[in-house]
């Protein structure tokens, strides 16, 4: 081979290596440190769990429920206290705290001055009992062997009897203590807000038996109690507001849950969820809670009513068909746009056209680009153009609501606003496929990236590339 020869050669082979340079150079910037687009995942959903439509997100269960009393509460005193004075009367309103009844604190003090004696004289029999054992020690030293033997017994009943007056003290003590308390405390207090009712004498309570002296019924005329089972429990919560509708008519009434009793309610055999039934296996508990309406107006005691968990299905929007958050929704320029999954598997722009919005909710309609059996992404600043969809949250790349904060997801319903909101595919739509590069000669990756770059751009390149091997001839012909 001439030198000549030699020369091109070189030449030929430093211009195919600054190609594939370029090229690699060209992969990097594109694609991120020489990453594929297509292998990086995306998360998505089904467009049927994200609707927001009333006749699909809203089940509105129903629950039953009675219109009854409001709650009474029993108002029990402590037999063992003698009652001194019962301060209301039937019908009086009384604030929780309020004070009800007076215990004779004069009886309590005489029961806290005989413990306190009990207990001083149980410490001296101690004391004594010990001086007695250590006289009988003493003693039992110098006896004989039949005499030790009796002074034995004696100083062992005289240990149990101090181990016996020692847990009596500990007994006293603590009734002490509670006596104590009782001076402190000498009355029972309201435990609600409402009206006294049914007060009776501590002779009444002693001929009947009892201990409810007196009861207290909560403010208002009714509550409405209402039933639910085990299964749907999730959705009852004090603080839940409703809506309760009448069975014989449209009436309708808003209210909030304000308790919930969580003990299982026995009910009559007829009901579908019954407790204490011969298979309580295959059964499911009811429990009770209670709502406070808004307004008893048209209700009576004792009417059967249906509660509905409020989810604003009374709104004045009637939503049918797809309805999604807005922030699901991009804009490129005055077009509205998700990220989708398409046929195969890869994530597109899906251009949807927008129609009511509901401002309250913040959803709006889709009315077209989208059906309820589609997958879509939450928008994020990273998302392209091929990525692939996954609905397996541990396999994504991208990392979910991330947006950026310059960017605006809302949804335009006269087409867009005319900033541009984060657009994830590629500056020139097309891909890089760092393999197929690879296995090109130098001709066809000039061809490549001609068409990828623009022929202007790679124009200068190959015009400068051809200055370069003129130059290179002439200083061979030299």
């Amino acid at each position: 081979m001439t030198t000549k020869k030699r020369i091109c050669t070189v030449i030929i082979v430093l211009v195919i290596v600054c190609t594939v340079c370029g090229g690699g150079f060209f992969v990097w910037k594109k694609t991120g440190k020489g990453g594929s687009k297509s292998s990086q995942k995306v998360y998505v959903q089904k467009v049927s769990s994200l609707n927001t439509a009333s006749d699909f997100k809203l089940s509105n269960c129903s629950f039953l429920g009675v219109v009854e009393a409001q709650e009474s509460v029993d108002v029990k005193y402590d037999s063992s206290k003698t009652v001194d004075e019962i301060l209301v009367k039937n019908g009086d309103s009384v604030k929780k705290g309020d004070k009800l009844l007076t215990y004779d604190v004069e009886a309590i003090n005489l029961q806290l001055e005989q413990a306190k004696l009990e207990v001083e004289r149980l410490q001296n029999e101690i004391a004594s009992n010990k001086n007695q054992i250590a006289e009988l020690e003493k003693e039992k030293k110098n006896a004989d062997q039949d005499a030790a033997v009796s002074y034995t017994t004696q100083i062992l009943s005289l240990q149990s009897d101090n181990a016996k007056n020692e847990y009596d003290i500990k007994t006293k003590n603590v009734e002490i203590k509670k006596l104590e308390a009782s001076t402190k405390n000498a009355y029972v207090t309201a435990s609600i807000d409402g009206t006294v009712k049914n007060v009776k004498t501590v002779d009444s309570l002693q001929e009947e038996g009892g201990d409810v002296i007196m009861q207290i019924t909560e403010e208002g005329d009714y509550r409405i109690k209402g039933r639910f089972n085990e299964q749907n429990s999730k959705d009852i919560m004090q603080g839940v507001s409703v809506i309760v509708k009448s069975r014989l008519d449209d009436s309708t009434w808003k209210g909030e849950i304000t308790s919930v009793d969580t003990s299982p309610q026995k009910n009559s055999g007829e009901d579908m969820y019954s407790y204490g039934s011969s298979d309580e296996m295959s059964q499911s508990s009811n429990y009770a809670f209670y709502v406070n309406p808004e307004s008893f107006d048209g209700l009576m005691l004792g009417q059967h009513v249906l509660i509905e968990i409020d989810n604003g299905q009374d709104t004045s929007i009637n939503k049918t068909g797809i309805w999604l958050y807005s922030d699901f929704i991009c804009k490129d320029g005055k077009k509205n746009y998700v990220w989708a999954k398409n046929e195969d598997g890869k994530i597109e722009k899906r251009y949807v056209e927008i129609g009511q919005k509901d401002e309250d909710n913040g959803d709006c309609e889709i009315k077209s680009g989208l059906e309820k059996g589609d997958y879509i992404a939450y928008p994020d600043k990273s998302i392209e153009e091929g990525m692939t969809a996954t609905t397996n949250e541990a396999d994504v790349s991208v990392p979910p609501n991330d947006l950026d904060t310059n960017d605006n997801s809302d949804a335009d319903t006269e087409g867009g606003d005319k900033d541009i909101v984060f657009d994830g595919s590629d500056e020139d739509g097309m891909a890089i496929d760092e393999d197929m590069l690879a296995s090109m000669t130098d001709e066809e990756i000039e061809e490549y990236f001609n068409k990828l770059y623009g022929e202007e751009e790679n124009a200068e390149n190959a015009d400068g590339e051809n200055a370069d091997a003129a130059d290179a001839d002439a200083a061979f012909a030299e």
